[in-house]
């Protein structure tokens, strides 16, 4: 009786050191892709970079920190910052950035992304400070570009790389766009009238170029006359018959009679 209890605790010690065994080599395993690093930490001392592909580490000695090395997107918290003209305004910006070396990431910051964030804020806030509000509106893409350069030259000791910064929104207090508006409406009416008043002075010059022509050639008037009663014809659809001896001065009172004529029984009909 006693060697079997013997037996049975035997098989069930080495049941559970195989279950040890088993659960030790699967955490000594590890599958680390492509896009990915692992810094390995033996004994708390890096010990090196591991991966892509099938790694080994021994168990409860050592311990592994991945590192994504794809391009990230930081969403940087919206920002109020004042310009060089004193105007408030909520900025909305995104910071591209990398890993490059994940041995100094590990070593150096604890957690790169928010780090990077919160430098970047804060260098947005410093280079809106820097330029005035026409010029943060009209050169944003420049501002992006020197906020990114500052940002970069900070946290490239720590193995991070910025690629970019992106401002996505500029957004101005809502007195400030009504003023706006406002100054671009009286704008456009400043260019309209002097588009009017343009084309109206050149139609001046061009009809006293006319009239010169006219007193120069009395024959030329007379053509005018009938070009003028051609296009009334055509537009009322009239039929004017006219004598070979027109006077010209008289004929334009008679076609306004018949015109007017016309139109009254027109009037007369639609009462009807």
């Amino acid at each position: 009786m006693f060697l079997q209890i013997g037996l049975v605790l035997a098989a069930v010690a080495a049941f559970i050191v195989f279950i040890i065994i088993i659960a030790l080599l699967a955490s000594s395993i590890k599958v680390i892709p492509e896009y990915q690093r692992a810094v390995r930490f033996r004994l708390g001392r890096i010990t090196g970079l591991l991966g892509p592909g099938l790694v080994f580490i021994v168990p409860i000695i050592d311990s592994i920190i991945r590192y994504d090395l794809r391009i990230e997107v930081v969403d940087v918290p919206q920002q109020k910052a004042l310009t060089k003209d004193n105007v408030e305004v909520t900025i909305d910006a995104a910071v591209y950035l990398r890993v490059i070396d994940p041995l100094k990431v590990a070593v150096t910051v604890k957690n790169h992304v928010p780090a990077v964030a919160t430098f970047a804020a804060a260098t947005l806030r410093d280079v809106v400070g820097m330029v005035d509000l026409d010029t943060l509106l009209t050169h944003r893409e420049e501002i992006a570009k020197k906020i990114a350069d500052i940002v970069d030259e900070h946290v490239t000791p720590w193995g991070v790389k910025v690629t970019g910064v992106a401002i996505r929104d500029i957004r101005l207090p809502e007195s400030l766009v009504r003023a706006m508006a406002s100054q671009a409406e009286a704008e456009r009416l400043r260019r309209a009238k002097i588009t009017i008043a343009s084309a109206e002075y050149e139609a001046s010059k061009i009809y006293l170029e006319a009239a010169d022509t006219y007193a120069k050639n009395p024959v030329a008037v007379q053509l005018r006359q009938i070009d003028a009663l051609l296009e009334m014809a055509r537009e009322h659809n009239l039929i004017i018959v006219t004598p070979s001896s027109l006077e010209f001065v008289a004929l334009p009172a008679a076609l306004a009679r018949s015109m007017q004529n016309r139109q009254g029984q027109t009037d007369q009909q639609q009462g009807q």
